[in-house]
């Protein structure tokens, strides 16, 4: 198993100035201790969900494009980007550029949008729920596309592209891991079976992952695919090293359902996010590392109550 490194909290010590040092550094800091993925969410309000609206929160490409330089082989992973404030071609081309630049790296993260407030408040589009699912699928075509051979138009109903040309093409071959989070049944884990070749949810408890899983491989199968083809990962905001033995069994009990990379989001009362990336390479990534994931795709929530 592997862990991630999800980095959202723009307030840190030393203000706006020490940003560009703080994020680099937490950035190798992950690196250097065996974290696979950093991620980073894509908003332009700090979701005030977790902390005021007017929180500092800076745009995702730009840190990340910022931070394929300072790193060398650490993901680069958008988790995610909403539809209703992209332009799918405009957004793949942003994508393209990342993972060139990146030399392959990035994680090309996509939802439906959820936060209203910061969409009204810049004056971008907030369509309905139903719309959203909509367009993320259009997106999803549109991008997939543009990382073809295909250059020709696309006519959805939301969006018309006269060429989907995009050159050059990623790094990343047929194209950029495509990750699609929540955890939806009836729309998001459709797509997931469909579309995606990564998928992260937020689970409140083990069992409720192992029915979510259940839910995608049915998905799956009413549209032929191989679950074992999708990277299963999942988000948490704790601190392991506060009980160490409690995470790493949680970390297994997802292991045995499939998931392979747990990304863990500091709590949000943690400012010096550099010592806590330090602190996972020292204590919890070797032990995770430890952990097999059970690549077999059926019988998830039984498995996980016979044992």
């Amino acid at each position: 198993m592997e862990i991630g490194f999800h980095f959202v909290n723009f307030d840190v010590p030393g203000g706006v100035q020490a940003l560009p040092t703080t994020l680099a550094t937490a950035a190798k800091t992950a690196e250097q201790a065996g974290a696979s993925w950093f991620t980073m969410a894509d908003h332009f309000f700090q979701m005030d969900n977790l902390w005021p609206a007017e929180s500092p929160m800076l745009e995702v490409y730009t840190c990340l494009g910022y931070l394929a330089g300072q790193t060398e082989r650490i993901k680069l992973v958008v988790l995610v980007s909403g539809v209703s404030y992209h332009y799918p071609g405009l957004l793949a081309k942003t994508a393209t550029t990342l993972d060139v630049l990146s030399g392959g790296r990035l994680g090309f993260g996509l939802g439906a949008a959820w936060y209203e407030r910061e969409c009204v408040g810049l004056g971008a589009p907030y369509p309905p729920l139903s719309e959203r699912y909509e367009r993320l699928e259009e997106t999803l075509k549109i991008c997939r596309q543009l990382w073809s051979s295909d250059n020709g138009h696309y006519d959805g109903k939301y969006y018309q592209l006269a060429e989907t040309l995009c050159s050059p093409q990623p790094i990343q071959r047929p194209y950029p891991p495509i990750l699609l989070g929540g955890t939806g049944e009836r729309k998001t884990l459709r797509l997931v079976a469909q579309y995606a070749d990564s998928w992260n949810g937020s689970f409140e408890t083990v069992e409720e992952a192992a029915h979510k899983i259940d839910v995608l491989y049915r998905h799956c199968d009413a549209v032929g695919r191989d679950p074992g083809e999708i990277q299963k990962t999942a988000i948490m905001v704790i601190d392991p090293m506060t009980d160490l033995d409690g995470f790493l069994c949680t970390a297994e009990q997802y292991a045995a359902l499939g998931i392979d990379l747990i990304d863990i989001m500091p709590p949000t009362d943690n400012t010096d996010l550099v010592a806590f990336a330090s602190r996972l390479g020292e204590h919890v990534i070797p032990r995770v590392a430890q952990i097999e994931c059970d690549p077999k795709p059926r019988g998830s929530a039984d498995h996980l109550h016979a044992e």
